[in-house]
């Protein structure tokens, strides 16, 4: 019964993080992120405040001409990986035994763990004042791609970022990149 229980939680979940991602999906869909690799050639014309493409279209630039889309394009890029294996998870459930569908809900479970307290960090973060940023929790830690400040992160925004990432995650400073985005 209890596994039963478990089950039902952990299928809420997932339904409700897969909810977030075909939402994600949709509003990264609309800013034109996926055609940008084939719309970018050496006609591009490049003004203070717009990337101008070749069809016309133009997407937001910071003042060192970088789309701020990249994160909204990474974040997309990691659900997809994640999709595809709670995907493999699901399929490995469906027509495993017990006792591998005890590690597979284990797996899975981890796995809905890593993206709420990513979200978590990213909101904090964000909160705090940063333009944009973007977290990846991985075996041997957790990186934090942040959207540098005009003028560049300094050691007090790496120790803020990194107190956040400890607060809501069990790694130490050790485990902890900073990556600033240019």
């Amino acid at each position: 019964m209890k596994t039963w229980k478990k089950n039902v939680v952990a299928a809420a979940v997932l339904v409700t993080v897969c909810a977030g991602i075909y939402v994600n999906w949709l509003y990264t869909e609309d800013q034109a992120t996926a055609n940008l690799t084939d719309t970018l050639d050496e006609s591009k014309i490049l003004s203070s405040d717009m990337l101008v493409m070749n069809d016309g279209s133009t997407l937001p630039v910071d003042t060192n001409n970088t789309i701020i889309d990249y994160f909204a394009a990474v974040r997309l890029s990691r659900q997809e990986a994640r999709d595809s294996a709670v995907g493999l998870l699901q399929e490995a459930m469906a027509y495993g035994d017990s006792d591998k569908n005890a590690q597979t809900n284990a797996q899975l479970e981890e796995l809905v763990q890593s993206a709420l307290c990513e979200a978590q960090i990213e909101s904090l973060i964000i909160a705090k004042g940063y333009t944009d940023c973007v977290a990846y929790i991985s075996d041997e830690g957790i990186s934090v791609a942040v959207a540098s400040p005009k003028d560049g992160l300094k050691q007090t925004d790496v120790a803020v970022i990194a107190d956040i990432v400890m607060t809501q995650s069990k790694f130490t400073m050790e485990d902890i990149r900073v990556v600033e985005v240019l």
